[in-house]
């Protein structure tokens, strides 16, 4: 264990640049002082490393220090393999750059772990969007892939949800993020970060203003941030329903985790006939009002009284309807 953490710490070095201790051991997930004797260890080793002290400062290797201990074990290489998403990294127009590199690192490989990448390959197929939807159509993704990447200012024409519909937003972009199948921008406007779906972009023009992005900007911390507050807002209310034993099974199939989870949490005993009583979280009562649909009769809103009256004349108008009396 102790020669592999020493191996990943030059690797690091080697890859990253200056790293300070603290870096290190977040990044190997050990302590400080773990990482200090590392560091004795690769100089007792003969490893050209040095450090600095102050604000600024961090272990690195000597310019022009390299090392070949770079060979891949069979797990490693199986999850190079897996871990590949031709369909973004086309989106991205990436597609065939990432095919010669795979075709690049394969040939490289020794036989044996060139044969069990692809038996990864042929074994284990990643379809990241959900079965209803195909994910967007992104025509202006390369271009602020590429904006991001060049970090240049961007005016785009964006189409959202309220009035005014269309609106036109000069922005700093820090960084892609790809979620079920949709990809969202994270750009600086006015001086706030916000987030943008790509897919809604009707018109874009790059320009040759650079920006700086921050250095301690974080993209995936800010996204699990962004995500956890994004659900907060979601929940407006609650609604009290009473669930028969379809319906808990179509529950799991038509509604989202947060959903599902409260059923198991608040669930009353079964009555004689099956049906438990729950407590769910809503958005809204018109979002509210469609999702429970979805669940016809195995489903009886009992709380709030709005949301029942309002699912009560929607039955009426479909039995009306079905009955031919409309």
């Amino acid at each position: 264990m102790r020669a592999s953490r020493l191996l990943s710490v030059l690797l690091l070095l080697q890859a990253r640049g200056r790293l300070t201790a603290q870096q290190l051991a977040d990044e190997l997930e050990v302590s400080v002082r773990t990482i200090y004797r590392d560091v004795d260890s690769l100089h007792t080793a003969g490893i050209p490393l040095y450090g600095e002290a102050g604000h600024q400062g961090g272990y690195q290797l000597l310019d022009g220090f390299r090392t070949r201990l770079t060979g891949l074990t069979e797990q490693e290489a199986q999850a190079l393999f897996l871990a590949g998403l031709p369909g973004p990294a086309a989106e991205l127009g990436l597609g065939a750059l990432a095919a010669t590199a795979e075709l690049k690192i394969e040939a490289a490989l020794p036989p044996a772990l060139r044969e069990g990448s692809r038996r990864i390959r042929e074994h284990f197929h990643l379809d990241a969007p959900g079965w209803y939807h195909d994910g967007d159509q992104v025509p202006h993704l390369p271009a602020v892939a590429g904006a991001v990447w060049n970090k240049r200012v961007i005016h785009v024409l964006y189409h959202r949800w309220r009035e005014p519909r269309e609106v036109q937003r000069t922005l700093e972009p820090y960084g892609l993020v790809l979620k079920a199948g949709k990809w969202y921008l994270v750009a600086s406007c006015e001086n706030a970060l916000r987030t943008y779906r790509v897919g809604q972009i009707l018109n874009l023009q790059v320009t040759d203003e650079p920006f700086t992005r921050p250095d301690a900007f974080d993209l995936a911390a800010h996204w699990r941030t962004h995500l956890t507050e994004f659900r907060s807002r979601l929940i407006q209310d609650h609604a009290v329903i009473r669930l028969s034993p379809a319906g808990r099974e179509r529950l799991t199939e038509t509604m989202g985790a947060q959903t599902i989870n409260a059923v198991t949490g608040t669930a009353s005993p079964p009555d004689a006939q099956g049906w438990i009583t729950a407590t769910v979280p809503i958005e809204s009562l018109t979002h509210a009002h469609g999702e429970f649909l979805r669940l016809g009769a195995e489903c009886e809103v009992l709380e709030p009284r709005t949301l029942r009256t309002k699912l009560a004349t929607t039955a009426t108008a479909l039995a009306a309807l079905y009955r031919g009396e409309r």
